[in-house]
Formats: C-alpha cells, sequence, structure tokens
C-alpha cells in the first residue's frame, strides 16, 4: 500500500523518483527553487554549474537544460510580462539577481542597490528571492545579507526599502522569501518570509506592515499561492539546527494551516496554532514547492545527498 501524507482535503502519495527517473545525465547540487511555466513545463534551479536550469515535463522527463554562471542560484520566479514569461534567478554569490527569457539569455542584472544607502559593499548584498507585480516592480529580498526588502520599477531603478534584521514587525530574521498574494479581490498585498521568527509577515505593497502569520516550529521558506491556498517548504523543525526536520505547510485564505504532509497535524488551541514537528522521514530539508493545476506539489531540497525533486501526487 502506498503511503499517504498529509491532512483534511490536502492528502498526497510520495513519488521519491519522480525527478531522477530521467535524469540519467544531468547533476543537481542543492535544488532550490521551481517554477512552472504557461504551457506546464517545470523549471528547476540548481546551484550546480553545469546546468542551473533543467526544465521538466510533468512525468520527469527532463526536455532541456541550460546555465553554467550561477554558482549562488537560490531564487527563481516566473513573470509574464507582453505575452513572454520571463525569469529572475537571485544568485547571492555574484550578490546579483539576473533577469533572463525562458531560454537563458540574460535580459537584465540588478546588481547591489548601493543608492539605497545601505551597503558599504557588494558583498554585504545575498539576496534570496523575488517577486514581480503586475506593473513589472521589482521586490528583492536580501535574505542571507542585511536583511531588508529592496522594491526596483520595470527598469531595475531603485525606489525604496524596508525591513532590516530585527525583531520589531516591519523587521526580518532571515527575510528568505517573498510573494504576491492576490487571493483577496480587494487588494495585493506581499507576503514576506521571516525563516528563523517562524512566520510570514503580511506587507502592502509600499512596504507597510499589515500582520504577522505565526508558524511556531516550522523554518519556513518561500510562500507559494495557488488559488486559495498557501504553500510553502518548511526546510527544519523545532530548531534551526535540527538536521533533516523538514516537511511542507498549506495554509488556507484566513492563514489557518490545514495540511502539513509529512509534518504533525495542525492543531489550534483559542485560536493559536501550537508548535508543529516533523512527524514522518520523507523529506531532508524541503526548500521549495511547486504547485500544478491538478494540484500535485513538487518538492525540492537543499543539503540532501543531491537528490533530484521528489512528486506529491494529491488524492483528495
Amino acid at each position: 500500500m502506498e503511503r499517504i501524507i498529509g491532512h483534511n482535503n490536502h492528502r498526497y502519495t510520495v513519488d521519491k523518483k519522480w525527478g531522477s527517473r530521467y535524469g540519467n545525465h544531468y547533476s543537481v547540487n542543492d535544488c532550490h527553487e521551481m517554477v512552472i511555466d504557461k504551457n506546464g513545463r517545470l523549471f528547476l534551479l540548481t546551484n550546480e554549474v553545469k546546468n542551473n536550469i533543467l526544465v521538466y515535463n510533468k512525468d520527469g522527463r527532463i526536455i532541456d537544460s541550460w546555465g553554467r554562471d550561477y554558482p549562488g542560484g537560490h531564487g527563481l520566479s516566473l513573470h509574464e510580462q507582453g505575452g513572454e514569461e520571463v525569469i529572475f534567478i537571485s544568485d547571492h554569490d555574484r550578490h546579483q539577481v539576473i533577469k533572463t527569457d525562458l531560454r537563458g539569455r540574460v535580459l537584465m542584472i540588478l546588481d547591489c542597490p548601493k543608492e539605497a544607502g545601505l551597503y558599504s559593499a557588494a558583498e554585504q548584498f545575498l539576496p534570496t528571492e523575488t517577486a514581480i507585480a503586475d506593473n513589472g516592480d521589482i521586490y528583492v529580498t536580501d535574505g542571507y545579507g542585511l536583511q531588508y526588502v529592496i522594491q526596483y520599477n520595470n527598469k531595475g531603478e531603485y525606489i525604496r526599502h524596508w525591513g532590516g534584521r530585527g525583531n520589531n514587525n516591519e523587521q526580518f530574521d532571515c527575510v528568505h522569501g517573498i510573494a504576491i498574494d492576490n487571493r483577496r479581490s480587494d487588494k495585493k498585498t506581499l507576503l514576506i518570509t521571516s525563516r528563523n521568527q517562524n512566520c510570514f509577515k503580511r506587507f502592502t505593497m509600499d512596504g507597510q506592515y499589515i500582520e504577522t502569520i505565526n508558524l511556531p516550529g516550522s523554518f519556513v521558506c518561500r510562500p507559494v499561492i495557488k488559488d486559495d491556498y498557501l504553500y510553502a517548504a518548511v526546510f527544519r523543525s523545532g530548531s534551526n539546527t535540527a538536521f533533516g526536520s523538514g516537511y511542507i505547510t498549506v495554509l488556507d485564505k484566513e492563514n489557518k494551516v490545514v495540511s502539513t504532509p509529512g509534518g504533525s497535524a495542525p492543531e489550534y488551541v483559542n485560536g493559536s496554532l501550537l508548535p508543529q514537528h516533523q512527524e514522518e522521514k520523507i523529506f531532508i530539508h524541503p526548500h521549495d514547492v511547486c504547485i500544478d493545476d491538478d494540484k500535485n506539489i513538487y518538492v525540492c531540497q537543499w543539503k540532501a545527498g543531491k537528490t533530484f525533486p521528489l512528486k506529491l501526487q494529491c488524492i483528495a
């Protein structure tokens, strides 16, 4: 009998060989992030410079590969502009964000934002993720650097910044990921990770703090929005030093955890989520999730023995 993980109407079977079944001619190191284009192709970013980008069909076949220039390839975002899709790669080793087309042709590079008055050297800028608004504005999280969110316009010109390292509502500790939440028709907002604080923080599109979504026990990576739900990889649980203790988490529009594949069942007392932990040894260090139109989840992992992505087949 196949193992079933998850809770409520988000339960899955596990295909651990999905990404490696046809991967004999390719290499991965850390599998950092995945996105899916409008044609259903899945783009994987690894920091293996033999092939930084692997392009999959949904059946796990690798149909394209490119990229040898991203040793710190960490964040991968997809954006459609003028009917064409483009990719943004956050590379913390290069201290840059690189915009490319879907074949890898470089279209724009964002360097360390010296005009923000925050950085005395480019080496302080260690970007981990981007999110791109409908108007083309680019939001960059400096997750391994000074912990700021930097906003640029579509030409790559600096607009503003906010955050920084700290414990105040508007500050972060490992501002690891960012996404635009468009689930509420009245107003779009930014969901931003503060991983070491086990939470997501919601901001207006111009950087004003709104609320904190606490996820005790969960060291979450970036938020991923699909339909009415927020999905995220939890790379470790309980402690930042608990090696191999990751799982996946799923939240509804009311910020409530409804499923934790690989983790303990979500339990609320007086409206507050109790601390969660890994319950099944399915994952090592999940770093990102990608969700297709059939609600299947593709999971890529960091420091997991150079393993290819796996697939969670939705059954509920």
